[in-house]
């Protein structure tokens, strides 16, 4: 039998600084953050469903509501680790894996740093 894969995207704005980087980044600024989580499973509810498309959107943005319009320095546990945006992808990825419904993983968080830019993280 196969994999069923679900993908929804997120977006959250917020500044941060890298703790002991050597450029810029070491300083103060912001990013639109946007962030893309895929779960996976094999089985399908009674009405053909892996996971419903508005119960993952919900499950994302109440973990990406932490770091909206804030100094992501300031939340845990980035007020001692370096928020980078590997750090990022992977407390996400920890945050969603508590929410999803069972029968489905979470298999991987993408966070884009910028247009450009992006990260994954498979847990």
């Amino acid at each position: 039998m196969g994999t069923y894969e679900l993908t929804v995207k997120g977006h959250f704005d917020a500044a941060h600084r890298l703790y002991g980087y050597p450029g810029e980044c070491r300083n103060l600024h912001g990013h639109t953050w946007e962030v893309e989580v895929t779960v996976a499973g094999a089985e399908l509810d009674d009405i053909g469903i892996l996971y419903d498309f508005k119960a993952l959107k919900s499950d994302l943005n109440a973990v990406l509501g932490r770091y909206d319009h804030v100094l992501i320095n300031e939340v845990e546990p980035f007020d001692t680790v370096s928020p980078t945006a590997e750090n990022l992808a992977r407390v996400i990825a920890a945050a969603l894996e508590e929410r999803v419904a069972s029968g489905v993983r979470v298999v991987e968080v993408v966070v884009w740093e910028s247009p450009v830019a992006r990260i994954s993280y498979r847990p």
